[in-house]
């Protein structure tokens, strides 16, 4: 990304018809199909009634819908109840909304039985939580026509982790058809949201084995999480927020690359964005312009809902999103 090519996205984005398709999926996809009842709209009032409760329900379906995408492709599979599901991996183990998620299949099956499918639930109700924190500069048109996959494997578990390198993570995205801008563009939900010490104490005490603190992260910050996450201590259920602005840790906006720029990065991976000389560049544009970020962030989440999808035999609709069998 360069500063001369962003104005150009940024026309893009504006002049995209958003009725295009990708394969079947489309913008709208459920209008006429519920009656009179409009599926986008009864989703949007089950997350509102959720984020006035509870406001960190914002970051857990951002995960979500990461999380699930980026193993399968966007077909619900982390939602499936088993002993060797995709729930029961390590990394998924803290993945939190399903309930939110319950009450929307719920809500929908209501007004119209069989239509409506759980992966095009965690698409719709991420981009309401999203708009929820972020305001309308951050609401982006979401695509629908997806059905839920049959098979949930824990085994096929493989996502990127705090200490994966850069070079590593493009490679990771490109697998899934993202480009290394849409790699920093979606590791800026974490503008959003918590991480436990465990993820990573190891900067702050022994830093590649050197029994000192990772030197790209600022000495006062290290200090003050010192405090927080005390060395050989049991400290997996402190929280830290990933935003380190506490007067936007809560918000969706771009300060999240503002505080990795500052050397205010939690996670290994996301501080080296901000060193990367494959990703500087992107940073340092996403840090200066907040609508940039915005309307990035939204086109992003787009072609990460893009993933792998399963639309017309391919799959199902489930009748409840923890089993393939309900249908």
């Amino acid at each position: 990304m360069n500063n001369n090519v962003l104005p150009v996205l940024i026309v893009g984005i504006v002049l995209l018809n958003l009725e295009a398709c990708y394969g079947q999926l489309q913008v709208g996809f459920y209008e006429g199909q519920c009656g009179n009842q409009d599926v986008e709209s009864i989703v949007n009032s089950v997350v509102t009634g959720s984020f006035a409760s509870d406001r960190s329900i914002v970051a857990a379906l951002l995960r979500m819908q990461f999380h699930d995408c980026f193993v399968s492709g966007c077909d619900a599979s982390l939602l499936i109840d088993g002993d060797s599901s995709e729930k029961k991996a390590g990394a998924n183990l803290s993945v939190r909304g399903f309930e939110l998620i319950d009450e929307a299949k719920t809500a929908v099956e209501q007004a119209c039985p069989g239509i409506v499918s759980c992966s095009d639930i965690i698409i719709m109700a991420t981009r309401d939580a999203v708009t929820l924190r972020g305001g309308s500069g951050a609401r982006y048109e979401v695509e629908t026509g997806r059905r839920d996959g049959l098979i949930s494997e824990k085994a096929n578990v493989d996502l990127p982790g705090p200490q994966t390198s850069v070079s590593d993570a493009i490679d990771r995205f490109s697998r899934k058809g993202l480009d290394a801008t849409d790699m920093v563009i979606l590791l800026g939900g974490h503008t959003v949201g918590v991480t436990h010490c465990d993820f990573f104490e190891d900067r702050l005490w022994d830093f590649d084995g050197t029994g000192s603190a990772d030197p790209s992260m600022d000495p006062d910050l290290v200090e003050t999480l010192k405090l927080k996450c005390p060395q050989d201590t049991n400290n997996e259920s402190v929280e830290v927020d990933l935003d380190q602005n506490s007067s936007s840790s809560n918000i969706v906006d771009n300060s999240f690359y503002q505080e990795i720029r500052s050397s205010r990065g939690i996670l290994e991976i996301d501080q080296n964005l901000a060193l990367d000389p494959s990703t500087t560049d992107d940073v340092a544009t996403l840090a200066n312009d907040g609508s940039i970020f915005l309307n990035l962030f939204g086109e992003s989440m787009v072609k990460l809902g893009q993933v792998g999808v399963l639309t017309g035999t391919d799959g199902q609709i489930r009748l409840r999103c923890n089993s393939v069998n309900a249908n």
